[in-house]
């Protein structure tokens, strides 16, 4: 019989499992990343390359700690157990003040990004990236200028102009009498961009803390198994009972007759 609880080791065990699974998801993802980075061209795949390696790191590093506690575990070995730990504890502090920071300044993305993209007005005069970058998603996501069509004056750009399948998010407009009037999409960009934006930080918040949660967890499980491997086959304690109620030979003793014989 083994030195570790049974039902310890079995949470220790199934703790590790969903630890790797989440460590060849975060793989996963990267090598999804990389097919569909490599397919809108080899410049964003060069601009993204640390990104890519930061989460095949990550992912492996993941998977090596949930691998050596498994074993540590399983064999009922205090270094790997240790080391384990080590590594909890660092990754629940890291996750932590990832995790804290990146609450506090969520609520500064909104006016952050809203001051750098006005920056950029008006877009027909801004940079050919800045315009490529527009055009690319006005058409991706139904949607005209960054704050209102206006942003690009008189010099709407065919990626403006309303579908007929979206008829309900387009809008006429027209300069003056002498310019034809154009269906647009109604909504600007930013805000859906905005909206897309938070809700990506929201999920990365939940990611870290629950990262940060499972790290506690394995920190607090990984200790009891260290104490009872550092406590084995210690003999099992027995409280000495207080003198007074040792036995003690009875104070009256019955009193027989003695037997008696005949001719005495």
């Amino acid at each position: 019989m083994g030195d570790i609880n049974t039902c310890l080791k079995r949470t220790f065990t199934i703790f590790n499992i969903i630890f790797a699974i989440v460590g060849g998801l975060i793989i996963f993802l990267a090598i999804l990343a990389q097919i569909l980075t490599s397919i809108h061209g080899a410049e964003n795949l060069e601009n993204r390359t640390f990104s890519l390696i930061l989460m095949y790191v990550v992912g492996a590093i993941t998977m090596v700690i949930a691998i050596l506690g498994a074993y540590g575990a399983h064999k009922e070995k205090t270094g790997p157990l240790i080391a384990f730990l080590v590594c909890m504890v660092i990754g629940s502090l890291i996750m932590l003040r990832f995790g804290i920071n990146t609450a506090f300044a969520r609520p500064q993305l909104e006016p952050v990004l809203q001051e750098t993209f006005r920056r950029f007005l008006p877009l027909d005069q801004a940079q050919s990236k800045v315009q490529e970058m527009t055009n690319d998603m006005q058409s991706q996501i139904q949607c005209c200028g960054l704050f209102s069509y206006k942003d690009w004056r008189d010099n709407i750009p065919d990626t403006c102009l309303c579908n007929q399948e979206y008829e309900d998010n387009c809008m006429n407009i027209g300069y003056n009498v002498f310019t034809p009037k154009k269906s647009v999409y109604s909504r600007p960009c930013f805000p859906i961009l905005m909206h897309y934006v938070l809700l990506v930080a929201d999920v990365l918040l939940g990611i870290v803390f629950t990262l940060a949660a499972l790290a506690i967890l394995g920190l607090g499980l990984s200790s009891l198994m260290i104490h009872q491997l550092r406590h084995r086959n210690r003999a099992p304690m027995v409280a000495n009972l207080p003198a007074i109620f040792s036995p003690q030979p009875p104070k009256y003793q019955e009193l027989q007759n003695p037997p008696s014989y005949p001719g005495y």
